[in-house]
């Protein structure tokens, strides 16, 4: 298959920018009906991208377009996975996650993810929750030969489970079950405040489980979503990479970590502007 040169070098970076990608993605869109897997090998790269930066809702629109473009692409399937599971779309996750095992049981990844998928949907819609899902695509036999070489050195790179992003995960200390049935008692009165809007009351509680159980990693994630919601940016990102030295293929840590870095970067350009204007203030005051 003749490749375009700059395109070509975007496929062969898995670190390629957005807006490299984006670039290739045009130039290639030209071409769609000749190569529509590099075009999908494009989308999924972007989002990547999006992925790492915490965009979620794109990134499931470029996997949708990926796999449209190369149907059972597993790199698509788990990072609209993740991106479903960030939104806290649970059953959409659990369908990808399910779907990408069909191709390669072998896949840590999937995996996991099927694994914290049915507990989220355990504890959502109890124990009649498959009920609930969408239908399982069926893989078929000879796509799932054709892809079963790719999806096992693809899964080791999408989860590297001991370590991620430079966060080594944390050894748990040895609780008693006192210390854990009081944890998790004073987490589900938190999850009840978020529920009713009282973030604030809701960090109190989650904050109290922690003393019971350091080592919960969900418990930071549900504290950050507070922190996110009255605006403490800092203590959310402090609460995300807790939880990451916990866990650190944690897509929800990961997720509101990137929010709050982003919403950090606004409140700062703001603050630089505001400072600014005040300065260009005083320097005209003082002309007079």
């Amino acid at each position: 298959m003749q490749r375009n040169g700059y395109s070509a070098s975007v496929l062969k970076s898995r670190n390629a920018s957005e807006t490299e990608a984006q670039a290739a993605i045009k130039e290639l869109e030209k071409f769609s009906k000749k190569n529509p897997e590099d075009l999908a090998i494009l989308y999924s790269n972007r989002a990547a991208s999006y992925l790492k930066d915490g965009n979620c809702a794109e990134c499931v629109k470029d996997c949708d377009t990926s796999l449209e473009l190369f149907p059972f692409n597993v790199k698509s399937l788990l990072r609209r996975a993740a991106a479903y599971e960030a939104l806290e779309r649970y059953r959409h996750a659990y369908i990808d996650y399910k779907t990408a095992l069909q191709i390669d049981c072998n896949i840590a990844a999937a995996h996991d993810g099927t694994n914290r998928m049915t507990k989220a949907l355990t504890e959502a819609d109890g124990p009649s929750w498959r009920e609930k899902l969408p239908p399982i695509p069926t893989v078929p036999l000879s796509v799932r030969e054709k892809l079963a070489q790719q999806a096992a050195p693809n899964a080791l790179k999408l989860n590297p489970a001991p370590q991620h992003n430079g966060i080594k995960k944390a050894d748990k200390p040895a609780l008693n079950d006192k210390d854990i049935k009081k944890a998790q008692a004073l987490k589900e009165e938190g999850n009840g405040l978020v529920k009713k809007g009282e973030h604030k009351k809701a960090i109190e509680k989650y904050t109290q489980s922690l003393k019971h159980n350091p080592s919960e990693a969900t418990t930071y994630t549900n504290r950050a979503l507070c922190y996110l919601l009255v605006k403490q940016y800092r203590d959310a990102v402090r609460d995300c990479t807790e939880a990451l030295r916990i866990d650190g293929s944690n897509v929800k840590a990961l997720y509101r970590r990137a929010q709050a870095h982003k919403e950090l970067k606004v409140t700062a350009r703001i603050l630089f502007m505001s400072a600014l204007q005040s300065a260009s203030v005083s320097r005209g005051r003082n002309s007079y």
